[in-house]
């Protein structure tokens, strides 16, 4: 295995981690800092996905299992926190349902490719997709900290709105890019 490889187990492995800091601590005087906790490594793990990416490409590290478990790894980690935030009544269900079934409808499209032996990379509007989710999820966890800062505003929900739109923006722009491959080679 690689090391642009074992940079995604690594995400991948974050998971439980930000899962763990997320949930209410009993103990109120702590919730603060779970909170803080979780962001930071919810962060660090969106941050890797840049880093496997990089050392990929430079590396000439690029293989079907790294495009396969990159984006998923992508996924467990936002679907993780969605689930979190929804059962911590921080997060409507249906923005986290509406982001989820995009991300599984995604993963059937390239699981069909892979069976056909057809690789799909991620096209730009899923980088920008990711990046949305990664900014709405990151300001839903630190709801209390931007409310002060931002008067009030529900920056957090403005930005999750933004993210859920691209999310069927580009699952829609995926499908329609790929649909033709897939067709051809079926």
């Amino acid at each position: 295995m690689n090391l642009a490889n074992k940079i995604t187990l690594v995400r991948i492995c974050m998971i439980p981690l930000v899962v763990l800091f997320l949930y209410p601590y009993p103990n109120k005087a702590m919730e603060p800092y779970g909170e803080i906790v979780a962001a930071g490594i919810f962060l660090l793990a969106a941050a890797t996905d840049r880093l496997d990416g990089y050392v990929a490409r430079t590396c000439n590290q690029v293989t079907r299992l790294g495009m396969l478990l990159d984006p998923l790894a992508d996924k467990l980690l936002i679907s993780a926190a969605l689930i979190v935030l929804v059962e911590s009544h921080k997060l409507p269900s249906w923005i986290a349902a509406i982001v989820i079934a995009r991300e599984m409808l995604i993963t059937a499209i390239r699981i069909v490719a892979a069976r056909k032996k057809i690789a799909l990379a991620a096209d730009h509007w899923g980088k920008i997709k990711l990046a949305a989710q990664v900014a709405a999820v990151t300001a839903v966890i630190l709801n209390q900290e931007l409310a002060f800062w931002f008067g009030g505003i529900e920056f957090d929900q403005i930005l999750m709105y933004a993210a859920a739109v691209l999310t069927v923006y580009s699952g829609y722009h995926y499908w329609k890019n790929n649909r033709k491959r897939l067709e051809l080679h079926g």
